[in-house]
């Protein structure tokens, strides 16, 4: 992820904790992080849940800040490819399938349209030659590219990060921060997943967790890249069956 503004960079680039995308043993889950954020849906079809930020100085979870409501994808969300995700077994996350993943994956650089960014994570500015490539084919796939390098035939018909340049003023990528699903770019197996703004609080998302604008700055502004922070999302079940063998927070009383 770091280099100049424009190179190639991968949407799921591995950490180094990281050396590959298959699951991890469960008492490796979370092997340095002092960071966590936790999404928690109802169930696996739900396209709603809540997002708290828990942080730590041992072995204790602690929440950081207020829980807020998020969207995800329309479909609800299926086992992603991530630090820490399933056996195998369905619902899995797929390309256009609608569904957000799940498991616990690292969180990547912040990306923008501002020049800067009031935030602990690298920080990409967005221009409107910059698209993450969802097209399954493609050797770019889940990358965000500038076409200026790659062509514009490399990134047609794929997705803009500067929304609105490309689609009439949509603000959802005005700022967000990468979710490193699929960091191995698996054919087919879902791209360019994000935490982005929401278009409203009754709104979906294609595959990303959306949150109100104003949520997601401060929870930028409370990220630190030296905190190897994670991005978790299960649905309660899931959540009360792993949390201890996951290395995630005690689930509260409610999602």
């Amino acid at each position: 992820m770091h280099g100049r503004t424009g190179r190639l960079w991968l949407v799921g680039l591995l950490v180094m904790t990281c050396p590959s995308a298959v699951t991890l043993a469960a008492d490796s889950a979370l092997p340095a992080t002092r960071q966590l954020v936790l999404v928690v849906v109802p169930d696996w079809s739900s396209p709603r849940g809540t997002l708290s930020c828990h942080e730590r100085n041992g072995p204790t979870w602690q929440r950081a800040r207020a829980r807020v409501p998020v969207t995800i994808g329309a479909a609800g969300c299926g086992w992603g490819l991530g630090l820490v995700s399933g056996d195998g077994t369905e619902p899995l996350k797929r390309e256009g399938d609608g569904r957000s993943p799940a498991g616990v994956f690292a969180i990547g650089a912040a990306f923008g349209a501002a020049e800067r960014l009031d935030t602990g994570l690298a920080y990409r500015p967005m221009s409107g030659h910059h698209w993450c490539v969802d097209a399954p084919g493609s050797p770019h796939y889940n990358r965000i590219v500038d076409d200026r390098e790659v062509g514009p035939g490399a990134v047609r018909g794929t997705e803009p990060m500067r929304r609105d340049l490309h689609l009439d003023g949509d603000q959802c990528y005005a700022v967000g921060f990468v979710i490193h699903h699929n960091a191995a770019a698996a054919p087919g197996r879902g791209s360019c997943i994000f935490a982005h703004p929401w278009k409203d609080s009754a709104t979906p998302t294609a595959g990303c967790t959306a949150l109100a604008e104003d949520e997601l700055r401060g929870i930028l502004a409370w990220l630190q890249a030296d905190a190897a922070p994670r991005f978790a999302l299960l649905p309660a079940a899931e959540h009360r069956r792993r949390w201890r063998d996951w290395d995630l927070p005690e689930p509260e009383a409610t999602p």
